[in-house]
């Protein structure tokens, strides 16, 4: 009696894992097919969003950014890892590269640093 009650129980947890891993697989709140930053870590504090390269970042994000998303699309010859650089116009030091679907909720070598970003095939 006990082993299949068990095995009910082992199945409850195994169906339980996958839902648990999608819920945080996705916790920075950035648009479908693009590259997010935010001011402080977790995510929070004013967001800025881009599809596409941006060679100088302005306003508030410019050497304030603390957390990171990567919701490009992937697809056969699409760059879809993102290169944030230390200076305008993908100068200076790549900062922190994130490969598609990468969250990062805060990186101190790359925090307060980035100030421009290309979409890229790698890292």
């Amino acid at each position: 009696m006990k082993k299949p009650a068990l095995l009910a129980a082992a199945l409850l947890l195994a169906a339980g894992s996958p839902l648990a891993t999608t819920a945080t697989a996705s916790a920075a709140d950035c648009p479908s097919g693009h590259f997010c930053a935010w001011e402080h870590s977790d995510y929070q504090g004013q967001r800025a969003n881009w599809s596409g390269d941006d060679g100088w970042w302005e306003g508030h994000i410019a050497d304030a950014d603390s957390s990171w998303a990567n919701h490009g699309i992937e697809g056969p010859g699409v760059p879809a890892f993102v290169q944030v650089y230390e200076d305008a116009w993908q100068g200076g030091d790549m900062t922190i590269c994130l490969a598609p679907g990468q969250e990062v909720h805060w990186n101190g070598v790359a925090n307060d640093r980035g100030d421009s970003h290309r979409w890229a095939m790698g890292c």
